[in-house]
């Protein structure tokens, strides 16, 4: 699904050639209405509703209680594979957006702003018409240019319902839907067991390194049984500061990239720099940097030759303390400041804090032990 006038989708699955055909939403549509006005004091039983609030962070109505109200009228009832949307959002990105209902959400009631509405069965599937509304980007520019601006960005029943989406035939549709259900579904299993491989590693680093005032960590390998040194962090490694940069001096292309704390998390965009500074300046592949500013953790870069910014420590270590070692330790330290602080990233964390903590190690035996096992 290209452009709006691309028929042909780049993949298809074997044994499908037609060119898919452009309806009208109207034209699939046999029914819609929306959903029940609900005053704040009537909330707290009765039936589970949901808001136009509730209905951005999923594709799916799954059941899950989101308020509870008085309603008895069937028409704001919904049922299995009813579609949904939202006719106003706070956020562009939220206008329209379409959840389908699943077999456990039927019986929830809907609330005023949001609409609901019913494909033909025997033309299109109702999770492939969500797909395209949410994700094929012709359906997505007609609604983002048919909305209007103002406190609450909102789009009307006739420009909704006015989108135009491609459509192929009914097993083809059915096919598409299956392979993304399978890819969801593979997303929530290896995120399921993300989650509690951090948790693992956390219980593992809270146990390796020893609590405030001991010398002797709770797990340690076979054949370790000495106490663990004490130094202050400032005395085994030294935290060099980026550079202040002027927004003059950012450009949008150059020598070299410059590193900014949000390069280690959702920004990709990057700003260059032509200068030629001295060597504590650049960071390079293999360096251990701390980001101390709006988010803070311990990093070891992997890419290119940069400059980095002053929210940004470079942290040089001396011959007692090994790169991946000290890069465990600081993520146990950040672990406790978290826990410490109801797990709130937004902490503030000083260089001469940073430098006078008392770290514990065997330096360098069990550095190397923990990093290469």
């Amino acid at each position: 699904m290209k452009d709006n006038q691309a028929k042909y989708p780049q993949l298809r699955f074997k044994g499908f050639t037609d060119p898919w055909e452009k309806r009208r939403l109207s034209e699939i549509v046999t029914e819609h209405n929306s959903g029940v006005y609900i005053a704040k004091d009537e909330y707290g039983s009765g039936t589970n509703i949901i808001g136009v609030g509730d209905i951005y962070e999923s594709d799916l109505v799954d059941g899950q209680v989101f308020r509870l109200a008085p309603v008895q009228d069937e028409k704001f009832i919904l049922h299995s594979r009813d579609l949904l949307y939202g006719e106003s959002s706070l956020v562009q990105e939220g206008i329209a957006r379409v959840v389908s209902v699943t077999d456990k959400g039927a019986g929830t009631a809907f609330a005023w702003h949001t609409r609901r509405f019913v494909v033909e069965p025997v033309v299109a599937d109702s999770q492939f018409v969500m797909l395209e509304l949410n994700y094929w980007f012709p359906a997505r520019e007609h609604l983002m240019r048919t909305a209007t601006k103002t406190a609450l960005t909102g789009i009307t029943t006739q420009d909704f319902f006015s989108t135009n989406i491609l459509v192929p035939i009914l097993l083809e549709q059915k096919k598409i839907c299956d392979l993304v259900r399978r890819l969801d579904n593979l997303i929530t299993v290896n995120q399921r067991k993300l989650a509690k491989l951090k948790e693992l590693k956390q219980g593992y680093l809270q146990k390796l390194f020893p609590e405030n005032g001991s010398k002797f960590p709770q797990l340690r390998f076979a054949g370790f049984a000495d106490a663990w040194e004490q130094r202050k962090l400032g005395e085994v490694a030294t935290f060099l500061n980026g550079r202040a940069y002027k927004q003059d001096e950012l450009l949008d292309s150059g020598k070299y990239k410059v590193l900014r704390v949000g390069n280690f998390c959702t920004n990709d965009s990057w700003y260059y720099s032509n200068m030629e500074l001295g060597d504590k300046y650049y960071v390079d592949k293999g360096d251990l940097v701390y980001t101390w500013s709006a988010t803070f953790g311990p990093h070891i870069w992997s890419g290119e030759k940069v400059i980095y910014h002053y929210h940004i420590w470079k942290v040089e270590l001396s011959k007692f303390l090994d790169r991946n070692f000290t890069l465990q330790l600081l993520e146990a330290d950040k672990a406790r400041l978290l826990s410490s602080t109801n797990g709130s990233t937004m902490i503030h964390v000083t260089k001469g804090d940073m430098e006078s903590k008392i770290v514990s190690s065997i330096f360098k035996s069990s550095a190397t032990m923990i990093t290469n096992s």
